[in-house]
């Protein structure tokens, strides 16, 4: 029997849904173990520590979460023996924790840790101290005998700056420090310098010019790390004579080894110790590949198609972290002699009965191709009635500098099971399509992207695909923002959900954290000279012109996008009297990670969607 769209039954609920296979955040290979960093919804969000063995290593209330540059990452890191290092997220010191142990602190308490990792013995990180008399930035070896507890002066400290550092790679022989390092002007993935330095001198020489990611020793005198001259990133290979580059050599290719520097640890690249090198190249998805010393590549075996890292390598294999087009987010050891490989963590297939195959669909926009990946309706026995078509969440991703992939997602399937399809838009300014794909944003954020979502979704309803009636636009952060401009221009979308969305531009100028603080920029134009355009561009300036329900999640601790931008929009819809929903996150901050919150938020979406588009889900 015909059931219309939206009311299908679904085993998808909301609950599953946030218990569903968590993040992976990194992974190392320890002894004969895997040990691997997994947020707990259940439990606030918290990350743990996992080994393959069963055991816990970092157990509850403790939680491996960095707050540098506000995003965080690398917050765990191991050495050989086994002995955990990890920024608790309450206070963000480093702790030490031998196995079998309990964490004790090694840094001081007020500076705040990320990109922790153990080379050649040694634990290097990125060290963000915030407070007034300092504000500096820094990559420091800390002291692992807790000398510097009570006194950050005890860490070493090799590189300073008022600016942005990440990926501190020290030389085997310790005699040499690489990292990459940006303004504050600007964005890594603008420009961010790949520096060298002779540590004990003054000695330092620049590498990478462009927007540079990931230095990797090799040997004393080699050096591997990725850039993107020539519109990709890709990797490069230098030959150095001290701090000299005596020969360089790259490995072009027509996809990226490379993406939005917005957290510490992200990997995507991994020496293998035998001049070949395991790496993630994109294209719109992802693929792994295996690429010899002469330039010659060959694809590695692996369901994961999209957030690949290659978290760590020992010997001839690799650990990589992600999520697939027929898998669900896992984390896997690949064997790159043998081809074999096992799932430690998640992985598993997914059922293509009530699973959406994503579909990489490009449709023409105003700025030239928009990519999308096209979720459609799925179910294995429900049908609609001859001439329904379906509604469309169209779903905007943030940053704006970032990424969708086309991988199965359990979030997707609890609405293409229930008959409600799925579009999820790489607007221009997303990375995976190249340098020149991301600058079409350059200027024009809040324009071009708007172009591009509209684009995108009027080519769905004219392939016949989509209810043209029933379309929602979805979003969080920098996506909500584009949500609310499309809205205000009109015409595309019968509803809108925002998600800790951008409102007002010069309010996010004045409120926004220093990682972010000059982004705008680049998206929009410098202040005070571009004041008018970030007065004409800002939704919250046109809220009259939104004609269609409105539904606002919001984080109540969110210091990226703070609660003032959603309720503005809410002040200005309630003053019009345009239907609108605003729903308060306590204990939330930029994104929401606890379980009942992630639930509250999926149910407040779909009976919101229920309400709009006339049917009353199951």
């Amino acid at each position: 029997m015909a059931s219309a769209y939206g009311t299908w039954h679904s085993p998808f609920d909301a609950a599953s849904m946030a218990a569903a296979t968590p993040r992976i955040d990194g992974a190392r290979f320890v002894g004969d173990e895997i040990w691997w960093g997994e947020s707990v919804p259940a439990e606030g969000g918290r990350i743990a520590v996992r080994s393959s063995t069963g055991a816990e290593i970092l157990p509850s209330p403790w939680n491996a979460r960095s707050r540098v540059h506000e995003y965080g990452g690398g917050a765990w890191t191991t050495d050989a023996a086994g002995t955990l290092y990890f920024v608790e997220g309450g206070d963000q010191r480093v702790y030490r924790m031998p196995r079998g142990g309990s964490p004790q602190p090694i840094t001081e308490a007020g500076p705040q840790y990320g990109g922790l990792s153990v080379q050649h013995g040694r634990l290097l990180a990125v060290r963000e101290d915030l407070r007034p008399e300092r504000h500096v930035r820094a990559i420091v070896e800390i002291p692992t005998d807790g000398s510097a507890a009570d006194n950050d002066d005890a860490a070493r400290v090799f590189v300073s700056t008022s600016g942005f550092v990440a990926h501190p790679a020290l030389s085997p022989d310790g005699t040499r420090i690489a990292w990459v390092q940006w303004s504050t002007e600007r964005m890594p993935w603008e420009q961010c310098l790949l520096h060298l330095a002779a540590i004990g001198t003054d000695e330092l020489a620049t590498i990478g010019t462009g927007a540079a990611l990931q230095p990797e020793w090799v040997t004393d005198t080699e050096l591997l790390f990725l850039d993107d001259p020539k519109g990709r990133w890709n990797l490069e290979r230098v030959e150095l004579d001290g701090l000299h580059v005596a020969s360089r050599t790259a490995y072009p290719i027509d996809a990226d080894t490379g993406g939005g520097l917005w957290v510490l640890g992200n990997r995507w690249y991994r020496p293998l110790g035998d001049s070949r090198i395991a790496a993630v190249r994109t294209n719109g998805a992802d693929e792994l590949v295996l690429i010899e010393r002469d330039g010659t590549s060959t694809h590695l075996s692996l369901p994961v198609t999209a957030e690949a890292s290659i978290d760590d390598a020992s010997g001839g294999r690799i650990l990589v972290s992600g999520t697939g087009a027929t898998v669900d987010r896992g984390l896997w050891v690949l064997d790159t002699v043998t081809g074999q490989a096992f799932a430690v963590r998640g992985g598993a297939p997914v059922d293509r009965n009530w699973v959406a195959a994503p579909r990489p669909v490009t449709f023409d926009g105003p700025h030239g191709p928009v990519h999308a990946f096209d979720y459609p309706p799925t179910h294995p026995d429900a049908v609609a009635a001859d001439g329904e078509l379906p509604p469309y969440i169209v779903m905007v991703h943030g940053g704006p500098t970032a990424h969708v992939g086309g991988a199965a997602s359990t979030a997707y399937t609890y609405w293409t099971s229930r008959g409600i399809g799925v579009l999820d838009v790489n607007y221009g300014g997303s990375t995976g399509y190249g340098r020149a794909y991301r600058e079409r944003l350059d200027g024009q954020w809040g324009v071009a992207d708007v172009d591009d979502v509209i684009a995108a979704a009027r080519g769905l309803v004219a392939s016949g695909a989509a209810d043209p009636d029933r379309i929602a636009i979805r979003g969080g952060s920098a996506g909500g923002w584009t949500v609310l401009c499309a809205l205000v221009r009109g015409g595309a979308f019968s509803a809108g959900i925002s998600r800790y969305g951008v409102a007002d531009l010069r309010m996010l100028a004045s409120d926004t954290h220093d990682f972010e603080k000059h982004y705008l920029t680049g998206l929009v134009g410098p202040l005070p000279e571009a004041e008018q355009t970030y007065i004409e561009r800002s939704p919250l300036t046109h809220a009259d012109r939104i004609d269609v329900p409105v539904l606002l999640l919001q984080g109540a601790d969110d210091r990226v996008v703070p609660p003032n931008q959603s309720e503005a929009i809410r002040d200005a819809l309630a003053a019009r009297g345009i239907p609108h929903e605003y729903v308060l996150f306590s204990g939330e901050g930029h994104g929401f990670r606890r379980a009942e919150n992630i639930i509250a938020a999926f149910e407040a979406e779909l009976a919101f969607l229920g309400r709009t588009f006339g049917f009353t889900p199951a």
